[in-house]
């Protein structure tokens, strides 16, 4: 099981980008902390989710 801000989902050996595309997800708009650290941009497309991981993504938001 994958922790994914706060959701249990069984998501072992799922690519990141992968998920974050097929749930909305615009990867230039979001951070994405997994294990307490902040992933690269650029590592999304290889960086594959494992049984108990803790990823939490947040999204920007602009404004005036």
């Amino acid at each position: 099981m994958v922790t994914i801000n706060g959701e249990k989902l069984p998501l072992d050996g799922a690519n990141l980008l992968d998920w974050l595309t097929a749930h909305g997800y615009d990867p230039r708009r979001i951070a994405v902390e997994r294990n307490e650290e902040i992933v690269p941009k650029a590592e999304y497309g290889e960086t594959v989710l494992k049984d108990g991981d803790v990823v939490e993504i947040v999204n920007f938001v602009g404004g005036g």
